[in-house]
Order: structure tokens, then C-alpha cells, then sequence
């Protein structure tokens, strides 16, 4: 009897659906299918009107027409005369690119030993990292720029305008964002790995360069994004502490745009251009670092 009993209620256990172990859906799969189809025609809608513009005329453009009558591939060429992105792209790639490396660098060590180590005003200066970001970056522009002015008329050397200058802007805003991503990020690493290096001689340096380091590559490919994009996207810092050498892609971008106001026909298909053409790297960044971005951004939420 009692062997019946057992059957019985291990049958319907062993008897229940596939589907039934499957995680339920907020939405039914028709409605999660239109939902989804929605959202990529609001993401990609303006993208393919860039495509399709930078290859019309101007003044098909202006009359609202989606689709070109025409192919004009020259607004690729002519882009490059029109707009400095040449020189935009270079100081963009070079200013950002050296922030995203520091930031990483920097961003790594700092978190290790947040969270490694106990020492007096540490959970302050966790707190401080999550309520840095509160601040807009609106509000810094005038300190900024009288710490940078100042700076340069003390020390008798060129501040303002200068590659190094936007460097320090962009590594000061985004090291407190980068850092918190890592300190949860390390949060979750076995503290067992480091403890056995400890015991087999290892010193700290070591530890963190052959083992946190390995082990947090989604992390720091996170945080690198994250103050690469910050630099990239930066329109107001840029326009205040660059000049004419210095700077950047979106500076450049933004004075076209602004030149072509007063003008009687825009040059929409330029201007399209060369918006494709500054959002190409970001684009190449996301499909080459992808698979880490997922581990690394969901860093923290399972425990």
C-alpha cells in the first residue's frame, strides 16, 4: 500500500509537461512576438532613414522623401572636405581610448581592495562612488574649467585646449561609475582562488594580475565601455576645453550641424554621412566586446 502511495505521487511529478518547466513569460508569445517587432522598428526605424538619407539627394531630403530616387555615394567623399572628421576621429579615438585603458587599469585596483580589504572610511567611500552619480555633469562645467584655468596660469604651462586636459575630465567623471561596476563584479569571485595564491607565497600584486585580473575580464570590458562611450558622446565638456586641434569627433559634428542653419539648402546627406561614420566604432565596439558585456552587466545579480 504504501509502495502504491509512492507511485502515485511520484507519477505526477514524473508525468508533468515540458512546458510546464519551462520559467512562465510576463507576456503570451504572440504578444511578446508584436511587442518585440515594435521595439525594432522604434530602435532601427531612425537608423535605416540615416542610411537612406546619406544616400539622397539634398533635396529629396528636404521634400520628406523616405525612399532616394537616386544613389549618391559621393556624400561619403565629400563628407570628409565638408566636416574635420578626420582629425575629429583621431583625437576622439586617442583621448577616449587612452581613458577607457586608465579607467580599467585604475577601476580594477581600486575595487580589489574595496572589497579585499578593511580599512577606516571604506563603506564612505563605497557610499561616495554610488552618490557621485547623482551629480550632473552639467553643474561641473564652470569648476572645471576655473580648476583647468587656474591650474594653467600657476603652473605657466597650457591647460585648456589640450589632449591631456579633456583626458583628465573624462577619467575624473567616469572612474566612480567604473569602479562600482568592478566592486560588484568582484563581490562575486571565490575569495578561496586568492586565498590559496596567498598561501603558496603570492603577494598582492600578484594576486591581482594572474588571478582577479583574469577572472574579471567581463567586468573591466564593462567599465571600459562605459568611459570610452562617456568621452565619445561628450559634447559640453568638449566644446569648452578643445580648440580647433583638439577637437573631437562629436565637437565636429556639432559645429557642421550648426553651420548648415544658416545655409539655404542643409546638407541633410552629409550630415547623415557623417553621423553613420562617428557612430561606426561604437557600433564595431558592441559586436566585438558582446559576450562580455552580458556576464558583465548582470555582474552582482545572482548571489
Amino acid at each position: 500500500m504504501s509502495a502504491t502511495t509512492t507511485i502515485a505521487q511520484v507519477n505526477p511529478r514524473q508525468r508533468r509537461s515540458p512546458r510546464s518547466s519551462h520559467i512562465t513569460r510576463l507576456l503570451p508569445t504572440p504578444l511578446l512576438a508584436v511587442v518585440n517587432t515594435l521595439l525594432c522598428v522604434v530602435v532601427l526605424g531612425p537608423v535605416l532613414y540615416m542610411v537612406l538619407a546619406s544616400i539622397n539627394s539634398d533635396v529629396s531630403v528636404a521634400a520628406g522623401e523616405f525612399w532616394p530616387r537616386e544613389l549618391r555615394l559621393d556624400n561619403y567623399i565629400k563628407v570628409w572636405s565638408s566636416v574635420d572628421l578626420g582629425t575629429g576621429l583621431a583625437n576622439s579615438l586617442l583621448i577616449c581610448g587612452a581613458v577607457a585603458l586608465v579607467c580599467a587599469a585604475v577601476s580594477l585596483s581600486m575595487a580589489w581592495v574595496l572589497v579585499r580589504f578593511t580599512f577606516i572610511g571604506r563603506i564612505t567611500i563605497l557610499r561616495g562612488l554610488v552618490g557621485l552619480q547623482s551629480v550632473p555633469g552639467t553643474l561641473m562645467l564652470l569648476p572645471v574649467f576655473v580648476v583647468f584655468s587656474t591650474m594653467s596660469a600657476a603652473l605657466r604651462i597650457p591647460t585648456i585646449g589640450t589632449h591631456w586636459a579633456v583626458f583628465v575630465t573624462y577619467l575624473t567623471f567616469a572612474l566612480p561609475f567604473s569602479t562600482w561596476v568592478l566592486v560588484t563584479y568582484i563581490r562575486g569571485l571565490p575569495r578561496e582562488l586568492e586565498d590559496a595564491a596567498r598561501m603558496d607565497g603570492a603577494g598582492n600584486i600578484r594576486i591581482l594580475t594572474r588571478i582577479v585580473l583574469p577572472l574579471s575580464w567581463p567586468g573591466i570590458v564593462v567599465s571600459a565601455i562605459f568611459a570610452f562611450l562617456q568621452g565619445w558622446n561628450d559634447v559640453l565638456f568638449a566644446s569648452v576645453m578643445t580648440n580647433s586641434t583638439s577637437r573631437t569627433a562629436a565637437v565636429a559634428l556639432q559645429t557642421f550641424g550648426a553651420t548648415q542653419e544658416t545655409g539655404a539648402l542643409p546638407l541633410y546627406g552629409q550630415m547623415m554621412t557623417a553621423s553613420l561614420i562617428c557612430a561606426a566604432p561604437v557600433v564595431v565596439l558592441y559586436l566585438v566586446f558582446q559576450r562580455y558585456l552580458v556576464g558583465g552587466l548582470t555582474a552582482g545579480g545572482v548571489k
